[in-house]
């Protein structure tokens, strides 16, 4: 992944456990609608609701005929990211670890807690929802490095 200039302010307060939410510094209502619009642009990708997170989350589905990734490419079945709700605006996303390491260092992200717990593998992260348009671009190519995981373009970087 190309590298993530640094995240501007403090990371937004988050959920502890599951269902894993964004507290504050949610996205301004024009700025979420973009991002539901262009989310799900990527080619053989099907727009579902989430089949792991709060109603209303929708799902990133890669068609079947295009899976090539890992296992930890997937939050569960082709599902390897999804679109938290309006009064949330972040997403979660599956992502190499390199990925992983960038999003933590540059503030962009956080893990899922239920990697603490080993429930969900260490490519499992929350990626905080757009505060303008800037962040929006940067977002949108966050999620572009987890299609290309979920289609085997990269390594997971897990053994």
């Amino acid at each position: 992944m190309e590298e993530l200039p640094l995240r501007s302010g403090a990371k937004p307060k988050t959920s502890p456990g599951a269902p894993h939410q964004q507290l504050d510094q949610n996205p301004p209502e024009a700025v979420y609608a973009r991002l539901k619009e262009r989310a799900f642009d990527f080619p053989h990708v099907d727009r579902r609701p989430s089949i792991i997170s709060v109603p209303g989350a929708e799902a990133l589905w890669l068609h079947d005929d295009q899976v090539c990734g890992c296992k930890e490419a997937f939050m569960r079945g082709n599902e390897f990211a999804h679109v938290h709700p309006p009064y949330d605006g972040s997403m979660h996303a599956m992502l190499p670890l390199e990925a992983v390491r960038d999003l933590l260092k540059k503030g962009w992200g956080e893990m899922h807690p239920l990697v603490r717990t080993g429930a969900l593998p260490q490519t499992s992260v929350m990626v905080f929802g757009p505060r303008d348009e800037e962040e929006l671009e940067i977002i949108l190519h966050i999620l572009s490095v987890s299609y290309d995981l979920a289609r085997g373009k990269l390594d997971s970087g897990l053994p």
